[in-house]
């Protein structure tokens, strides 16, 4: 879920795609909505201060306090006031509507959370004439309309400017994110004072009629003890929020392109600019295109990229699943276009296409670093940590059994890792060379191989600390690290401060140096290439395409290269018909589950969707699939895995090369986790059996087992001597994908409901104590003691 909710960063990004990114409609009349919504609510909510701050003023230059508090307490009797505070608090409901409809993309939970604490409070003061007479009545009011007057202001302009971070009027920029620090105290202690004061007014504990007085003072202070441990995290959220849209705001502008770059393609001002989504829908109307003309043509159509591709994917492997041939074509002309499409922009500014620069001979040329650790080899032992034990032999056997019978992997995955306690001669790789795109990644097999005694040769930015980790690593490691450098090794392999700083290179910008450094680095060996790097958005486009034309090079010219990737749950892929019966199972009994049925009423159908599509009719019989793509991560993220789809597929079928890609699990990395949406739900989603979250260390491990096995058991479909009804099966088997495959929903479409879940086990406790309250309270009603 992580990529489900998940890469999409902030909460500032949350709080304007709220406003301005809709599900239906067109944009213009989402965006009149929009815009007529929020001016209403900003107007309602300046005249409740045209009318209240008069008086309040007249106290405030008194200087007395008592005058003050008086003032305060007489706002919600101006004339006018209450009327106001109604409508416009009221029409705040309409956000829970939008957010239930799919209008929006705001958290339903989160959101009636926010709105219906405010509506319990306006019940509060509407109905107790003690409230409305007392300071923190005015207080509460005044800090609601100072807070919103700005925040609809500010949504207003963000959607007639259409960016929310840096085309909005700095004052109201900084008032919306300024202003919480003193009005939310302000506002909560109000709505405090309006809750206990209800509690004590015999008008208020009346409202439902004699012999329920106790029932509404339960009610009422049921608030208090809500706020109490809620709302230091809503304001420490806040101050997140601010720190990262000002950091957004005053970033520095990106530096000129230079290396490997989206084209210059014409915007809808008439401008040209490197948008990426022409040149997406480009490359992937050519991967369809080359078996359905018709179909590339609705992709070169499609007004919505960024939340119609979906349906285009799903297109996609429709067209593949008819043939091989197919299969093959589809992947050769998606690849062929991005070579010839995107550009490779030189020091001096001149451009050529990523192919032609590819071709080009360099005069530049990489040194080359190397250390070989101290440690001794250790036993050729598969080690996976899993809940703080690190497992092995017969337990680690019974762990991947378990994960088996679960549905958290699928069998195929669980043969690759049991083949590897079976055969510890696999783990052997005191003779192997593995090239890592992206050493450092945290999903990457670095350490793995390290402890192993492997020879690793690195490819990572060139940034001191980056090594400083990776060659300290390697040197307490059995292992060796070989690596590009900028100077003579010799000159700096005794200082480790130049060797930081001198090591490494860059993916997008050196692209042809680090292949011809590949090229010629130990000849006659072989090289496994693992394509680990990420990067957030379209940049993940770009990183993938400058590993996918090393990783060409080396499979077309030097003997022997086999290639390594990590698949994502979070796509569309072919399963076996096991899996796919077992989701169809799955839903039919979450199906029944009151909490299921609840969302999918609450939700209109739009969140927990069935998992598994229509299988695809081909060559070889027919094809079943689940549906793992997450509009949330973008068509960016999911064009990047799908060329490393292409490049696999073409490796294996057309190069003869043995290619590993494997489903790795929803993994909670510090990058993921850190955007607290993606924790939540983490913390939810395993209520969806048969889901699992794994930790960074276990993934790597059981990740690194079936890399170990697809490049020595012959029976591996990794192995292209094994045939494949169709290639794009490479993907149905060895799949660790804890448990999205036989899941019953969408994982794109649980993410809400994880989120639910998880703070429905948080407020447990506060629930367990307004039972026995509402028990005690019934008993009393009910004369029982």
């Amino acid at each position: 879920l992580a990529q489900n909710l998940h890469r999409n960063g902030t909460k500032l990004a949350q709080n304007s795609s709220r406003l301005v990114l809709f599900t239906m409609g067109s944009s213009a009349v989402s965006n009149a909505y929009l815009i007529v919504y929020n001016s209403a609510c900003c107007m309602g909510w300046a005249r409740l201060l045209f009318l209240a701050l008069p008086s309040v003023f007249s106290a405030l230059s008194s200087f007395s306090l008592s005058s003050i508090a008086e003032s305060l307490a007489s706002v919600y009797a101006i004339e006018g006031v209450a009327s106001t505070l109604t409508m416009v608090q009221s029409a705040a409901l309409l956000e829970i509507v939008h957010a239930a409809l799919g209008l929006v993309r705001s958290p339903i939970f989160v959101t009636t959370l926010q709105v219906g604490s405010r509506i319990a409070a306006l019940f509060a003061i509407v109905n107790s004439p003690s409230s409305q007479s007392q300071f923190g009545a005015g207080m509460m009011m005044l800090s609601w309309a100072f807070v919103e007057v700005p925040r609809y202001a500010f949504y207003v302009a963000a959607l007639a400017t259409g960016d929310a971070t840096k085309k909005t009027p700095y004052p109201l920029f900084w008032l919306r994110y300024s202003l919480f620090a003193v009005l939310y105290p302000t506002g909560i202690t109000g709505e405090l004072t309006v809750f206990l004061s209800a509690a004590k007014d015999s008008v208020f504990l009346s409202y439902l009629g004699d012999g329920y007085e106790d029932v509404m003072y339960y009610y009422i202070m049921s608030f208090p003890v809500i706020y109490a441990p809620g709302a230091l995290p809503m304001i420490l959220n806040m101050a997140a929020n601010r720190k990262s849209a000002f950091k957004k705001r005053f970033a520095r502008p990106p530096p000129p392109p230079r290396g490997l770059v989206w084209p210059l393609v014409e915007g809808r001002n008439g401008k040209m600019d490197r948008s990426s989504t022409a040149t997406a829908k480009a490359v992937f109307a050519a991967a369809v295109g080359a078996s359905d003309p018709d179909k590339a043509q609705k992709v070169l159509n499609e007004q919505n990229w960024r939340f119609g591709y979906v349906k285009h994917f799903k297109a996609l492997v429709e067209e593949q699943c008819k043939s091989p041939e197919k299969a093959l074509a589809c992947a050769q002309a998606g690849l062929d276009k991005a070579y010839s499409t995107f550009q490779f922009v030189s020091p001096d500014g001149s451009a050529v296409s990523l192919a032609e620069a590819m071709k080009a001979k360099n005069s530049e040329k990489f040194h080359t670093g190397f250390v070989k650790g101290t440690r001794a080899k250790s036993a050729n032992r598969l080690e996976v940590p899993y809940n703080g034990k690190n497992l092995y032999g017969e337990d680690l056997r019974a762990q991947v059994n378990k994960w088996v019978a679960y549905g958290t992997i699928e069998p195929s995955c669980g043969e690759a890792i049991i083949g590897c306690i079976d055969n510890p001669k696999w783990l052997d790789l005191s003779d192997h060379y593995f090239v890592l795109l992206g050493a450092g990644s945290a999903m990457g097999p670095f350490l793995v191989l390290m402890a192993l005694g492997a020879n690793v040769i690195a490819v990572d930015l060139d940034r001191p600390a980056i090594w400083k980790r990776l060659i300290s690593i390697a040197r307490d490691s059995s292992g060796s690290i070989t690596f590009p450098t900028k100077v003579d090794f010799n000159t700096i392999q005794n200082d480790d401060d130049k060797l930081f700083a001198n090591s490494g290179c860059n993916l997008f910008t050196e692209t042809p140096i680090i292949k011809d450094w590949l090229l010629d680095l130990y000849p006659g060996k072989k090289f496994t290439v693992g394509s680990y790097a990420y990067l957030n958005g379209a940049l993940h486009v770009q990183v993938s395409l400058a590993m996918d034309a090393i990783s060409k090079e080396l499979t077309e010219n030097r003997p022997g290269t086999s290639l390594a990737y990590l698949c994502t749950p979070t796509d569309l892929h072919l399963v076996p018909k096991e899996a796919y019966d077992a989701s169809v199972s799955q839903y039919n009994i979450y199906n029944t589950k009151f909490f299921c049925m609840f969302i999918r009423l609450l939700t209109a159908g739009n969140k927990l969707k069935k998992n598994v599509t229509k299988p695809y009719a081909g060559e070889g019989g027919d094809y079943y699939a689940v549906n793992g793509l997450s509009v949330a991560q973008g068509p960016n993220y999911a064009l990047a895995k799908r060329m490393q789809h292409w490049r696999a597929v073409i490796a294996r079928s057309s190069k003869n090369c043995i290619v590993s890609s494997n489903i790795a699990p929803a993994t909670s990395t510090a990058s993921v986790v850190q955007n607290r949406t993606f924790a939540w739900a983490y913390e939810g989603m395993p209520y969806f059996k048969p889901y699992e979250i794994s930790t960074p260390e276990t993934s790597n491990a059981v990740m690194s087992a079936i890399l170990f096995s697809d490049l020595n058991d012959p029976k591996s479909a990794a192995n292209p001597k094994n045939k494949l009804a169709n290639p794009n099966q490479l993907f149905s088997y060895a799949s660790f994908h804890g448990g999205c495959w036989r899941c019953a929903y969408e994982v794109d479409s649980i993410g809400e409901a994880s989120v639910l879940i998880y703070f429905s086990r948080v407020a447990l406790p506060y629930v367990t104590v307004l039972g026995v309250v509402a028990v005690a309270v019934g008993g009393k009603i009910a004369g029982w003691f």
